[in-house]
């Protein structure tokens, strides 16, 4: 194996973040607390929210929300199966059914069409009570047919936004459509606190109810009880849960968020810079870069992923021997998504099988995800694009 080994992803950890966190360090104050507020704060205004409430994931996120909307035991959840664990597991918690969904052969978001045709098949009218569109990669769910559908049959829509930050649908930024927006700050995602996720919403209802149950249900700015502005006295309202984002996280999430805009820039020119390497090899499918169209249909793409899909027809080798020959040349992959319904649990539990949901099924066997971070040199991405075309060269039939 190479020894320069350029990987999947790194995160871009500046002095900014660190003089961010050693104030924090230096003040005493680690936990929840003005750190995480100003953080809320930035974080609405950067994406035009009316309310952001930081928690420790963003499957803490899609908790909460789902709880916020009143889930209950034997409801039912839409989503794509071309998505993470969190997406249903979070449904699962409620005892309540993932309805899954199939997606668009090349944006891989779900497919509103697929929402619509398994209503009475799939998914109950009554008893579904939410849509979760997931937007894959980075680029935003056709969502003017989902909020659709979703009026039709008075469900909420919980968008899934772990990939995507900064983007937008239609000049509307992605935190501001759906009744509730849940985005994530893993240590791979567009930015960063570690391990932390932040909810958007317009609906004051919700994000009183989200912000009491992210931390054990007690009443309101419970942290502040350890301060000058508090009182040793809290109330326990619900049964809530430990959702909270640290302020040592938060102070990571303001330099981030500094950085947003200009991280994005750097992800989008890697993004041009491969399709323009690989637009003229048929061994390959790139990604749609979504900026055509005119401003009414403009979709903003924050580049998490880059996502492409081999031709295997015309290669001697599969998708995960194409893998394995890229990691021998010294340059990390990784694969998004193992469809959910071809997962042990949801297989077993639903008796989904693979053909079910066709589209997923057939792309996933043929997608992979290359490196792409704002971090990457332009001799990194150039022998990224020049390895590809190696390894396609060496298997073309």
């Amino acid at each position: 194996m190479a020894k320069d080994f350029i990987p999947f992803t790194i995160p871009l950890i500046e002095e900014e973040e660190k003089k961010e966190v050693l104030e924090v360090l230096e003040s005493g104050w680690l936990t929840t607390g003005p750190k995480t507020k100003q953080f809320e704060k930035e974080f609405s205004s950067f994406v035009g929210a009316k309310h952001a409430i930081a928690v420790n994931s963003c499957t803490a996120a899609l908790h909460l929300s789902l709880e916020a909307i009143g889930l209950q035991e034997g409801d039912e959840v839409i989503i794509p199966t071309m998505t993470f664990a969190a997406t249903a597991e979070v449904v699962r918690y409620f005892n309540a059914k993932p309805v899954m969904a199939d997606i668009f052969p090349d944006t891989l978001n779900i497919d509103p069409a697929k929402i619509e045709s398994g209503k009475g098949k799939n998914w109950t009218e009554g008893k579904a009570k939410a849509i979760i569109p997931v937007h894959f990669g980075g680029l935003p769910c056709d969502m003017d047919p989902i909020m659709e559908i979703a009026k039709r049959y008075n469900m909420k829509v919980i968008e899934d936004a772990a990939h995507t930050l900064p983007s937008s649908y239609k000049g509307k930024m992605v935190g501001t459509i759906g009744d509730i927006t849940c985005f994530s700050f893993y240590a791979t995602k567009t930015i960063t606190t570690g391990e932390g996720g932040m909810i958007t919403t317009e609906n004051d209802e919700y994000a009183e109810r989200m912000r009491i149950m992210s931390l054990h249900g007690i009443s309101r700015d419970a942290w502040k009880r350890y301060t000058s502005e508090g009182s040793w006295y809290y109330e326990i309202t619900a049964a809530g849960f430990k959702y909270n984002l640290t302020d040592l996280a938060a102070a990571v999430g303001l330099a981030q968020l500094k950085k947003a805009e200009s991280m994005y820039l750097r992800r989008r020119a890697i993004a041009l810079f491969y399709n323009n390497a690989f637009e003229d090899i048929e061994e390959i499918e790139i990604p749609d870069t979504c900026e055509s169209g005119g401003n009414e249909n403009h979709l903003q793409h924050s580049w998490h992923l880059y996502v492409i899909k081999l031709n295997l027809g015309l290669l001697t080798i599969n998708r995960d021997e194409f893998i394995n020959k890229l990691k021998d040349e010294g340059i990390g992959t990784s694969v998004h998504f193992i469809p959910l319904h071809i997962h042990p649990y949801y297989r077993d539990t639903y008796g989904y099988a693979p053909e079910d949901f066709p589209v997923a099924n057939e792309t996933y066997l043929r997608m992979l995800s290359l490196p792409i971070y704002p971090k990457m040199t332009d001799s990194n991405m150039e022998r990224v694009a020049d390895t590809v075309k190696k390894v396609i060269k060496r298997y073309r039939k």
